[in-house]
């Protein structure tokens, strides 16, 4: 890709971001300087010993004009030093960081373009037992170490910062942090990659999983990116009846990390021993995570990290801010919208300005107040900011949203003691029919063309209204505004005809049918949160069983966090189906041990319910403030 093309994307580059995991634009550009930073910076290559003999390619940037001594700021990254988490579109992203002074040093990671060794996806944690073991928190500790001693005029203080797979490795260079180290931002960053990027709560994330996993492991550099030979997806991935019959036309079961999804379709230790929130459980390291309310990827991993360092945090170093952006979007784009919700300032903007550079002020170049409030979060309903001092903020009441026959939403619980025509809704589930996640046609992920990925969340859902496998129900007009201020749940009584069901339940603000500062809004269906689970693991995500045919069985799915005003005047809708296609895998609806090793003739057509009586009560449960 030619210079001036990948210099136009820089405002547009969230498009290509994927899988908790940026997608870099390509590999062409490797070890060639960027003209615009020449002049800012003056470049220098190196390789960097690690404890066992690898090298890795480093980039350090030094401003040309640089007075007295100053600190670095360091981001790991496998994308490559000039793509992704490394100088790509750093002079609008870094902007701020650039007029306050720093070293700036990008390095590929372990077997990524110009760095030696093996590259293994998600690295699992060193055992601690041998002295010779490495890890991603080791080379960033040997990064570190080596660049404080060898780079002159530095002030021995590094900070790291990272979006997405960078921020996962920013993460895990808490796990032992070097003493240099003093300023930590990890954003939009995995925290688990089982319920971050390849399951939600083990549903199996489809299209981003095989297409990463392409672009990852096809070749060291991304020079093989996958080949779309149909526009629409959805037609592509539905030609195909089972995972097994994809993964060998696509050659994916050759595929590192194709091969442990299909070992490891549950959660086991393969998966719970690269989790952040259990290997980085304290720090006394300064951090602040940022991630997004609409991040298409990885929505789970910026929240999950800050709870678990959060619980022994007595020196209050450890902060969170959440804005109302798809994955990375704060970076390359002012932030004002996303799709068609309108959010009424610069919020991208803001954050660069007014909360990451006075962090990394303070900590790496004692400069400022340095204060950073604990949870900065944005209000995409009120379409504002607001700072609590604990997230999930305190002082919320647990509210509940009833389900209620006739399609009404109340919060009001049903009284209605026993079964009947009213005391459930059904609907036929059909895996050869699925249902799409987005307005088709859905472009490949990483489409050349375009694509409609990031902003998905933020689409209208009035796109599956009349489908008779997709169950809605919805609120009178509000009297009064609904401030949601932290965790939403879903728990549905529910049943099906099968031995397996997914269950995907989605939270709306629905606009009033007129709006007089934006027409266009009238009658949007804006999803605020949502989330899918496989009904095998209601009960265990480690042990998976099939559920009795149509017995009554609790599901409790957690939509995470969110802070959203729902005005007055406006409805709340609440909407179930079964299939989220291709995002997530069709189940078979009759239970298989390993979905990866289903049947052409296991899918099948089922019934499900979704009951709302008084001792069957599908809810919503929202933390809302007083």
């Amino acid at each position: 890709m030619t210079r001036s093309i990948r210099q136009s994307l820089y405002p547009l580059l969230a498009i290509s971001l994927a899988i908790g995991l940026a997608v870099p634009i390509g590999a062409a550009a490797q070890g060639r300087s960027t003209p615009g930073l020449d002049s800012l910076f003056t470049r220098r290559e190196v390789q960097v010993p690690m404890r066992d003999g690898v090298t890795l390619f480093t980039v350090i940037l030094t401003p040309r004009r640089a007075s007295g001594p100053l600190p670095l700021i360091l981001s790991r990254t496998p994308y490559g030093t000039n793509d992704w988490g490394g100088t790509l579109g750093m002079e609008y992203g870094f902007s701020d960081l650039i007029r306050d002074g720093y070293v700036f040093v990008f390095q590929d990671i372990r077997g990524r373009h110009q760095s030696a060794g093996e590259y293994i996806m998600n690295r699992l944690p060193r055992d601690p037992r041998d002295a010779r073991s490495i890890d991603e928190s080791t080379d960033a500790y040997d990064a570190i170490d080596w660049l404080v001693r060898n780079i002159p005029g530095n002030n021995g203080r590094v900070g790291m910062l990272g979006i997405s797979y960078p921020g996962w490795l920013a993460d895990m260079a808490l796990v032992n942090p070097h003493p240099a180290l003093r300023a930590v931002s990890p954003q939009a960053t995995m925290g688990d990659s089982w319920r971050d990027d390849f399951f939600h709560n083990g549903a199996f994330r489809l299209s981003v999983s095989l297409e990463y996993a392409w672009q990852m492991e096809a070749t060291k550099d991304e020079s093989e990116l996958p080949a779309p030979s149909r526009y629409d997806t959805f037609e592509w991935y539905r030609s195909f009846p089972t995972l097994d019959s994809l993964a060998r036309a696509v050659g994916a079961n050759r595929w590192p990390s194709w091969v442990r999804f299909a070992a490891h379709p549950s959660y086991d230790a393969e998966w719970s021993a690269r989790a952040v929130p259990r290997l980085v459980t304290h720090t006394t390291v300064p951090t602040l995570a940022v991630g997004g309310f609409w991040d298409q990827e990885d929505k789970y991993g910026p929240q999950a990290t800050y709870r678990a360092r959060e619980g022994s945090d007595s020196l209050h170093r450890n902060a969170i801010v959440l804005g109302p952006w798809y994955h990375g979007e704060w970076y390359l784009e002012s932030g004002d919208s996303l799709g068609h919700a309108q959010w009424g300032s610069s919020t991208g903007t803001y954050f660069r300005h007014d909360i990451e550079a006075p962090f990394f002020r303070h900590w790496l170049k004692d400069q400022g107040a340095g204060h950073v409030a604990e949870a900065t979060v944005f209000d995409g309903g009120a379409r504002r900011w607001r700072t609590f001092d604990a997230w999930p903020a305190k002082g919320t009441v647990a509210t509940r949203l009833y389900l209620r026959d006739g399609g009404k939403l109340s919060f009001e619980a049903p009284t209605n003691a026993r079964a009947g025509p009213t005391a459930s809704d059904s609907f036929v589930s059909d895996p050869a029919f699925p249902v799409p996640y987005r307005p088709r046609p859905i472009e490949w992920q990483y489409d050349p063309r375009g694509s409609h990925w990031r902003q998905w969340l933020t689409e209208d859902q009035r796109f599956v209204e009349g489908r008779p496998d997709v169950l809605s129900w919805e609120s009178a007009p509000l009297d009064h505004d609904v401030t949601i201020a932290g965790d939403i749940a879903a728990r549905l009584f529910a049943s099906t005809t099968g031995s397996d069901a997914d269950w995907v339940v989605k939270l709306i603000d629905v606009f009033p049918d007129s709006i007089t500062d934006r027409p266009a809004m009238g009658g949007y269906e804006l999803m605020i949160a949502s989330e899918i689970m496989r009904g095998r693991y209601r009960t265990s995500v480690e042990h998976p069983a099939a559920i009795r045919p149509n017995a009554v069985e609790s599901y409790v799915i957690d939509l995470h966090q969110q802070a959203y005003t729902v005005m007055k005047g406006h409805r709340i809708m609440v909407q179930v189906q079964s299939s989220w296609f291709p995002l997530y895998d069709r189940n078979p609806q009759t239970f298989v041990p390993n979905i990866f090793h289903a049947r052409a003739s296991d899918f099948r057509a089922q019934t499900h319910r979704v009951f709302h009586t008084r001792d069957a009560a599908s809810h919503i449960e929202m933390s809302v403030l007083r």
